[in-house]
C-alpha cells in the first residue's frame, strides 16, 4: 500500500474498535450490517456519469460489490457541485444501505461559499477512507516568456498590464487555490471567472488570458498539443507520464502548498462503527492493488489513503478548516 500523504504533513496515527451494542436488538443490528450477501447498496456521485469522479467511483465499486457479495447501485445526483447529493446522503438512513464518493470542493469549500447547503460536514457524515487526489496543474500560454513559478512572479510584476487568471467559477478549487498562490507569491493576477473549464482554457490557447489552474484531466490534450505550456503540479509529488518533467509547487519554493481535489468514501453519520470498519478494509484491499493503482492513475487520480477511518475522519475536519480560511482571505463573499 502506499504510504499516506496529507497537507501541511497532516498525520494522525488510531486505532479501530467494534462497536459494543447496548442489547441483544442492537447487537443483531450491527452483525447484520457486518454481515455480507444479497444486501443492496446505493453508492452516490455528485457529478454525471462520465465525468472523472463517476468514473473512479464505477471502477472501484465493480470491486466492492464482489468482495463484499453486494449489489452496489451507481446513483448520479448532480446539482450544486456535489452538495445536492451530500445533503441526500446526510439524511439517509445511517445502516450501511447508502453511502457516498465525495469531493472534497462539496464539503470543504462549499459550506464556506453558500448561504444554504443541506449538511454539516462535521457532523453529518462518518468517513470511510480517502481514496486519492486529482491533482491541478498551472498552466500558461505558451507565447509569454514564462517556464516556472519564478519566471512567473518575475513577469507578473514587471508586465505593462496585469496578467490574468482563469477559473472554472467563483469557489472552485481551479478559483480558491490561485487566489492562495497569488497571496504567497505577493502577485497582482487578475482574476477572470468562467462556467467551467472549457471556455476558461480556451481563452488562455487564444492568449486572451495569461493562465489557468486546472486539473491534470482536463489540461493533458492541451498540453500534449502545445496549446499551453505546464509550469507546476499541485501533486504532493511528481505526477508520471506527460508532466513527468513539471516540477511541482513544493519543489519550486512552496514547500505546504499543494493544489488538488480529493475523493473519499463517505457514510451519514451514526453508522455502526463494525460496518465502517469492513467497508475500509475491503477498500483499501481493492485501491491498494496495482491493477486498480494502474487504473486510477489512467483515469487522473493519484492514489492517496487513509490509515484507518478515524484518520479520514480528522482529515475532514482539518481540511474544512484550512479552506475555509482560505475563502475568507479570498474575500469571496456568501452566494
Amino acid at each position: 500500500m502506499n504510504s499516506p500523504i496529507h497537507r501541511r504533513d497532516f498525520f494522525i496515527q488510531s486505532s479501530i474498535g467494534l462497536v459494543a451494542a447496548s442489547s441483544f436488538a442492537n447487537t443483531a443490528q450491527a452483525q447484520s450490517l457486518v454481515t455480507t450477501g444479497n444486501k443492496v447498496v446505493k453508492l452516490m456521485v455528485g457529478f454525471p456519469p462520465g465525468q472523472a469522479t463517476d468514473m473512479v467511483t464505477r471502477v472501484i465499486a465493480e470491486k466492492m460489490s464482489t468482495q463484499l457479495s453486494e449489489s452496489i447501485i451507481i446513483d448520479n445526483r448532480p446539482g450544486q457541485g456535489g452538495s445536492l447529493a451530500l445533503g441526500l446522503l446526510a439524511k439517509a438512513p445511517p445502516n450501511g444501505s447508502v453511502m457516498m464518493m465525495a469531493h472534497m470542493s462539496a464539503l470543504e469549500t462549499n459550506p464556506h461559499i453558500y448561504n444554504a447547503v443541506n449538511y454539516d460536514t462535521l457532523r453529518d457524515f462518518d468517513a470511510v477512507g480517502l481514496v486519492g487526489d486529482l491533482p491541478f496543474v498551472l498552466c500558461v500560454n505558451p507565447n509569454l516568456p514564462i517556464q516556472n513559478l519564478k519566471d512567473l512572479s518575475q513577469v507578473a510584476k514587471t508586465a505593462p498590464a496585469p496578467l490574468t487568471n482563469a477559473s472554472s467559477g467563483n469557489g472552485t478549487v481551479s478559483h480558491l487555490a490561485m487566489e492562495e498562490l497569488k497571496r504567497r507569491l505577493g502577485l497582482d493576477i487578475t482574476h477572470i471567472p468562467y462556467k467551467g473549464s472549457v471556455a476558461g482554457l480556451s481563452d488562455v490557447i487564444a492568449g486572451n488570458v495569461s493562465m489557468a489552474l486546472e486539473t491534470a484531466s482536463t489540461v493533458r490534450p492541451h498540453v500534449e498539443s502545445g496549446r499551453l505550456r505546464p509550469i507546476a503540479t499541485g501533486s504532493a509529488k511528481r505526477l508520471a507520464g506527460l508532466f513527468a518533467q513539471v516540477p511541482t509547487f513544493k519543489e519550486q519554493g512552496m514547500s505546504d502548498f499543494t493544489a488538488v481535489t480529493w475523493l473519499m468514501l463517505l457514510l451519514p453519520a451514526g453508522t455502526p462503527k463494525a460496518r465502517i470498519q469492513l467497508l475500509y478494509s475491503t477498500l483499501m484491499s481493492i485501491v491498494s492493488t496495482p491493477e486498480m493503482e494502474s487504473k486510477l492513475l489512467g483515469l487522473g487520480l493519484q492514489p492517496r489513503f487513509s490509515t484507518s477511518p478515524e484518520e479520514a475522519q480528522q482529515y475532514l475536519k482539518s481540511e474544512f478548516a484550512y479552506w475555509g480560511d482560505v475563502v475568507k482571505k479570498s474575500h469571496i463573499e456568501k452566494e
